[in-house]
């Protein structure tokens, strides 16, 4: 099935060499640079879509044939600091590296949320309708809450777990780089992408409107809680993401002036960073009573 990925061919005389300092990249991302061994590169794949133009370096375990992946991509300011809300605010942990204007990532397990959708029962067993609707409403309330933009089906994957007599879902952003960029207060709501509408009439068909004031309020609750623990972190990420331009004057204006109706609170009108605009809108939302 053909994709966006294309495989790179090296000349020999720069193989030998180049695989080695991408092993060596890879022991840094999940080992602190501790030597791992029996790792080589089993391939290199480029893809030319979106901004980023990332690598997807493939690392195999010779010894017993295990594989995993990351990427290398170009940095840019929305990506890193939507990485570090996504380890800061979300269930997941995430690893990178950053130097200069490249990013090292870890892979992202999970299958794609467009692949997921068409043949839900492909990946681990019955479906489970009410506990994906679920996931969903999270999902949505998780990237409203944060600013992430772009959360259309692709740009997401699902992680299938098993629990002993069901089975859970849990939906994954990987794709960073719209993290507080847009104008419009809906690029930041997946519900209303088109490519998340089958998710959408789950949802409609399956738990009620009750149901879903319930999970975004418990999923508000995690995000509190979340924001508590690493507070000292995310102030500390503030402070420098007050000050940075993540976006034009025109998106920052209407982000602010939309998020001023929607709280009613006319004290967005006068933010001018995108940084400031997030900061408040997510002590709005998350009822946290802290300086906006």
């Amino acid at each position: 099935q053909e994709t966006l990925w294309q495989t790179v061919l090296l000349h020999p005389a720069e193989m030998a060499e180049l695989h080695e300092r991408l092993v060596a990249i890879y022991q840094l991302l999940i080992a602190d640079g501790r030597r791992v061994d029996y790792l080589t590169v089993a391939s290199i794949d480029f893809c030319a879509y979106g901004n980023s133009q990332p690598f997807r370096i493939k690392i195999l375990n010779q010894v017993n044939d295990n594989h995993d992946y990351y990427y290398i991509k170009k940095a840019d300011a929305s990506r890193l600091y939507g990485l570090e809300l996504e380890h800061l605010l979300s269930p997941n942990k995430i690893n990178y590296l950053f130097q200069g204007g490249t990013l090292v990532e870890e892979h992202i397990i999970g299958v794609p949320g467009d692949l997921f959708i068409r043949d839900p029962e492909r990946f681990g067993g019955h479906l489970n309708p009410v506990r994906l609707s679920k996931e969903f409403v999270k999902f949505n309330e998780r990237s409203f809450a944060r600013l992430l933009g772009d959360m259309r089906a692709y740009n997401f994957v699902v992680d299938v777990i098993q629990d002993f007599d069901q089975v859970q879902y849990r939906l994954r952003s990987i794709d960073f780089d719209q993290q507080s960029y847009e104008g419009r207060h809906r690029i930041y709501l997946p519900q209303f992408y088109k490519e998340n509408l089958p998710y959408v009439r789950f949802a409609e068909q399956y738990i009620s409107r009750e149901n879903v004031d319930q999970y975004a309020n418990e999923e508000r609750a995690l995000l509190r809680r979340r924001y508590r623990i690493a507070q000292d972190q995310i102030d500390e990420l503030f402070d420098v993401m007050r000050t940075e331009v993540l976006s034009s004057e025109g998106h920052v204006a209407q982000l602010a002036s939309e998020l001023a109706e929607l709280h009613g609170d006319p004290g967005f009108r006068s933010l001018d960073t995108m940084g400031r605009v997030l900061h408040r809108h997510l002590s709005r939302r998350l009822e946290l009573h802290v300086p906006a």
